[in-house]
């Protein structure tokens, strides 16, 4: 199973904010769109970062209330680490594992195509679980017969 047949079943839409949104308005844009992540985009086709529930988490820890004011790229991951529609769903939950990370942006052709978190990747891999119990089932009943 590839990252696209993933993108497949929940679309490639993917919320971006630019550089220069603040921690405030991207709380708001987390919470209209119930993600707990956006990719950080000047152009809404490159990646300049990720900002997570947890980037602001942190950073509110460390800083106090005044980050709700600041810029996201003060708070948001710049090294971002990313898939293709190709890469194996094992080895985005490997990668998200390793990386302690929920989020995975998808490129194609050097721009952001989607995007997958730990939720997407276990879902598919309970379709799975579930598609082979359902076939191994029917092999047995059929077998019996």
């Amino acid at each position: 199973m590839r990252i696209s047949d993933v993108l497949r079943a929940k679309g490639t839409h993917v919320v971006t904010v630019p550089p220069d949104t603040t921690v405030r308005r991207l709380l708001a844009i987390l919470a209209e769109h119930g993600i707990g992540a956006v990719i950080v985009s000047a152009d809404g086709r490159s990646i300049d970062g990720i900002a997570s529930e947890r980037d602001i988490v942190r950073a509110m820890a460390q800083r106090g209330a005044a980050v709700m004011s600041e810029p996201v790229t003060a708070i948001f991951t710049a090294e971002v680490r990313t898939v293709t529609p190709e890469t194996a769903v094992d080895e985005v939950m490997r990668l998200m594992t390793e990386l302690r990370v929920r989020h995975a942006p998808v490129v194609a052709g050097g721009e952001l195509a989607g995007i997958v978190s730990i939720g997407d990747v276990v879902k598919n891999r309970i379709d799975e679980l579930e598609t082979e119990r359902t076939a191994l089932a029917d092999y047995i009943t059929t077998s019996q017969t």
